[in-house]
């Protein structure tokens, strides 16, 4: 087969190929899609059975955004979006004339649903869920948000500042 065919072959092939792929893309409901709605954040959110500091970490954080979300009034991901880098925390505020200062309060806010939902599920003891609700009140926004951003940073600062008593943290968690 001479190099020309040959080319003209694989052509056809692949657009046959592509063609088959649309077809089965189509046939198993492809053209019907549309993407889930968004969770309302001021819905609670059940916690799941966490187990150790990473998974009560990732529990914290979305519980903190979706309560941060709510009292912005907007959805935990956009928010969540909004609060990757200063440059899209800019955005952000001046798409939905938010200030630095309602930001604070809202992360706070969502900050301290989320120690409280860890505390309701089981997953933070009230002897450490009272000194990080006095803390979070008093935390700089860039903090806050840093916390949303990694709660394991949080616990693990907490388990760090026990020292050696850092493994009687364990005995707190579920």
């Amino acid at each position: 087969m001479n190099a020309g065919l040959r080319a003209k072959v694989l052509v056809g092939a692949a657009i046959v190929s592509a063609l088959a792929l649309v077809g089965i893309y189509l046939a198993a409901g492809g053209s019907s899609y549309t993407p889930e709605k968004s969770q309302d954040p001021c819905q609670h959110r059940p916690w799941s059975n966490p187990e150790g500091l990473q998974e009560i970490a990732n529990q914290f954080s979305i519980s903190a955004l979706d309560g941060a979300a709510c009292q912005l009034g907007v959805t935990r991901e956009t928010l969540a979006r909004a609060l990757a880098t200063p440059e899209a925390r800019e955005r952000f505020s001046e798409r939905y004339g938010i200030d630095d200062e309602k930001l604070a309060r809202a992360i706070r806010a969502g900050l301290l649903r989320a120690i409280k939902d860890a505390e309701d599920a089981g997953a933070l003891s009230p002897l450490i869920a009272g000194p990080l609700r006095g803390t979070i009140e008093e935390i700089p926004l860039d903090q806050a948000i840093e916390l949303i951003n990694n709660a394991d940073s949080l616990l693990g600062n907490v388990q760090s500042i026990l020292g050696p008593a850092g493994e009687l943290l364990e005995e707190f968690l579920p």
